[in-house]
């Protein structure tokens, strides 16, 4: 082999080049995707970050945005029962934020509720006659949506006045216990029901056992107390505007246009209605508290665990507003 003559096993200068060029540009592109890669991840978790602080409630001052003389806005949307964005904490916290902001004019608690729990109604009524008695100078109204029924109208008679719309349901002055009994369907299925309590009463209206009589006239007797403590409600609630007649507290209900007629309510009228030209505030602040995305994920995730658990309990009947 001659001098000039490059070994075979070992590459030319022009190949080595284009080794070297080609090496060189892989690395550009590495170091390239490999910044991209880390801003597109940088912008992710910003983003991730700013989400969790809007969803944890830690961005933003409701207190900072009333803008002044306002009217503030509560809400009571959907079935009244603990552990609901219509519970009696729920709501109560709202009117108490709405009450106590210096620039408050008037409280509109805007209801749209079939009713539910009487216990939950209750505590709502009392804190809203507590702040109505605390801020004297500040008024409540009820503005009705579609429905104001049963616990929702319990809610509704603590305001120092109540507009609804002319198609709105009003009403449902009663109580009810509810509940399904299949002792027929298990004789002709030939089932056998096999309970054992501790208590006469501990399994109270069980639906898989027959209906005592003794049991029965309970329920009836427990439901007329808390019946009558409605209507004691209704009539401190309305007073002489009451025209009451023997339909007033059977648990019918009427639309909104009829209700103004028997005294029910007090007028025809929106939110925006009563800001403007009740209040003389027409800017509406919203006072009503939001369940956020991490308070929903925990309710949720604690539910699914609830219904894996074994719990003590009486009967199946659940007494309602409704």
């Amino acid at each position: 082999m001659s001098d000039n003559q490059t070994p075979p096993d070992r590459p030319s200068n022009w190949e080595r080049d284009v080794i070297s060029k080609l090496a060189e540009s892989a690395l550009s592109e590495q170091r390239k995707a490999r910044r991209w890669g880390i801003f597109f991840k940088s912008l992710t978790f910003a983003y991730l970050f700013i989400v969790l602080f809007v969803a944890l409630g830690w961005l933003g001052s409701r207190d900072a945005a009333t803008g002044g003389k306002h009217t503030a806005l509560v809400e009571l949307n959907g079935v009244i029962e603990a552990d609901s964005m219509a519970s009696a904490d729920v709501v109560n916290a709202g009117l108490n934020d709405a009450f106590e902001n210096k620039d408050t004019q008037g409280v509109i608690l805007r209801v749209n509720s079939p009713g539910g729990s009487p216990v939950q109604a209750h505590q709502i009524n009392r804190e809203i006659r507590r702040l109505r008695g605390k801020f004297p100078g500040i008024p409540l109204y009820v503005v009705v949506d579609d429905i104001c029924a049963s616990g929702g109208y319990y809610v509704a008679v603590a305001a120092d006045e109540i507009y609804v719309s002319e198609g709105s349901l009003i009403g449902s002055i009663g109580v009810l216990m509810d509940g399904f009994g299949f002792t027929a369907a298990m004789e002709k299925l030939g089932v056998e029901r096999r309970l054992l309590t501790a208590g006469e009463n501990k399994g109270f209206l069980d639906p898989f056992s027959p209906l005592a009589p003794k049991q029965k006239a309970f329920a009836e007797e427990m439901l007329g107390r808390i019946h009558q403590q409605f209507i004691k409600i209704v009539r401190e609630g309305r007073g002489q505007r009451l025209k009451e007649t023997e339909e007033t507290f059977s648990g019918l209900f009427w639309t909104g246009d009829r209700s103004v007629e028997m005294g029910l309510v007090d007028a025809i009228g929106d939110a925006a209605y009563v800001a403007r030209e009740v209040v003389k505030a027409e800017n509406i602040v919203d006072f009503t508290p939001r369940e956020n995305l991490a308070e929903r994920f925990a309710k949720r995730f604690g539910a699914a665990i609830g219904e894996s658990i074994v719990k003590f309990s009486g009967g199946t009947a659940n007494v309602k507003l409704r």
